[in-house]
């Protein structure tokens, strides 16, 4: 199988020996169109190389049949004393033509015997010619197709490349960007915590309270929370008994019960509230 580089040379040789001193039509240049060239260009050799065996055989048998030409006619010469040029003209037509007829059609004589099988050999070389001439004309369409599909495929893909090629470089950009948004947050999150730290440090140096810390605070905002939720149920519970009609006693010591639960609620409520407040 020939090198990419002696089958570009080989393209570039045929395609000037085709067009000769025109111009050379311009297309694209690239692996399949190469190979498509180079197929035609090969087969075009093949045929360049039969034709030039067809001729040189027809050459030999040319000659071969003037040395047959000049035997016969020296032969006539001599046994009846005929020559061609004592016929009429019209003579000399019809024997030329005969004699061009048995030279074309590659026969051995100008019998009738001779020329019969030679004329239906010629009409059977010619109907081959013609079916093998509609092949290579299929053939032909059909790499014209292909190569033009080919050709819309790899425009497409070129696109599609340079497409994902855009996407990828507008992802890499936004990386990059995030890269760096992560690193400041990094870096701010460090000075956060440094700060913190020097701060928790001061104010432990100062007495601060460990329960006043902003740990501690939130944790006591979500107990305030918690325990709000929890007199939500007692005050209507409360307020449940204070719309039953009232057993005097009875009502008073339920009364007192719930007003010590709440007391006792508010009271730690309160004593909270002023905690987070201090």
């Amino acid at each position: 199988m020939a090198a990419p580089e002696e089958r570009d040379s080989q393209v570039a040789a045929w395609l000037k020996k085709i067009f000769g001193d025109h111009p050379i039509p311009q297309y694209e240049v690239n692996p399949r169109t190469t190979e498509i060239l180079y197929h035609l260009s090969e087969r075009n050799r093949v045929r360049d190389r039969d034709i030039s065996l067809v001729i040189e055989d027809l050459k030999q048998k040319a000659s071969e049949y003037e040395s047959e030409a000049k035997h016969l006619q020296d032969f006539l010469m001599e046994s009846v004393n005929f020559s061609p040029a004592n016929l009429s003209n019209t003579g000399s037509r019809f024997l030329n033509a005969l004699v061009d007829s048995a030279v074309a059609l590659e026969t051995k004589d100008t019998s009738l015997a001779s020329f019969i099988p030679a004329v239906n050999d010629l009409t059977s070389d010619l109907f081959r010619t013609k079916s093998k001439s509609e092949e290579i004309k299929l053939e032909l369409g059909k790499l014209g197709k292909n190569l033009t599909a080919t050709l819309v495929l790899e425009k497409c893909l070129r696109e599609d490349l340079k497409k994902a090629e855009l996407h990828l470089s507008v992802e890499r950009a936004k990386v990059d960007s995030r890269l760096q948004n992560m690193d400041f947050l990094k870096a701010k999150a460090a000075e956060f915590r440094f700060g913190i730290k020097a701060a928790e440090e001061q104010l432990s140096a100062r007495g601060m309270d460990a329960s006043l810390s902003h740990r501690s605070l939130v944790a006591l905002s979500e107990k305030l929370t918690e325990l709000k939720q929890q007199t939500i149920p007692l005050k209507k519970k409360l307020e449940s008994y204070l719309d039953l009609m009232p057993n005097p006693s009875l009502a008073q010591v339920k009364i007192e019960e719930a007003k010590r639960e709440l007391d006792a609620i508010e009271a730690e409520l309160t004593k909270k509230v002023e905690m987070m407040e201090l």
